[in-house]
């Protein structure tokens, strides 16, 4: 399920949600361990995780980038710092499983924004298929949905910056 995007008072909110059919705390480890969050996004590592902590983004070029964490409950809520925007992980048990909440609170919509959109929508489908002990080609489903994201904003008649 594509996000629901809404414009606020100041900037817009993207809103991913998923019901997973697995435990909050397997949910959670895919958020909170170094080891299983690699296999969804491994440019991402915590290298403190607090309120206050930090995850490193690794840029690819030998470089990383520090990313602070300005939410944290262990087990239910981690959300950071995304450069100029926010990204927040709540996960909460529900009767047919988990419920996991991506929200990315935007400053401005920028070309790069639909392919952040696209990348965090397949972050959750790998989440999910790791969880499911299946595999899925991550880029061709990012390509489908980067377009339908693009699509989307563009249709938002949003006059990029």
């Amino acid at each position: 399920m594509r996000a629901e995007i809404t414009q606020k008072e100041q900037g817009y909110e993207a809103r991913f949600e998923r019901t997973l059919p697995f435990e909050s705390e397997q949910v959670w480890a895919m958020l909170a361990d170094n080891e299983k969050l690699n296999q969804w996004f491994s440019e991402l590592e915590i290298t403190d995780l607090r309120k206050g902590g930090s995850l490193a983004f690794d840029m690819g070029d030998g470089n990383s980038d520090s990313l602070e964490i300005v939410d944290f409950v262990e087990g239910k809520i981690l959300a950071f710092n995304w450069w100029d925007d926010e990204v927040r992980f709540e996960v909460s048990p529900v009767k047919q499983g988990t419920k996991l909440k991506l929200i990315e609170s935007i400053h401005n919509i920028t070309p790069q924004t639909a392919k952040d959109l696209a990348g965090w929508h397949v972050c959750l489908d790998v989440i999910e298929s790791l969880l499911k002990g299946e595999e899925i080609d991550r880029h061709a489903e990012w390509e489908k949905e980067y377009t339908e994201y693009k699509r989307l904003l563009d249709s938002m008649t949003i006059d990029f910056a």
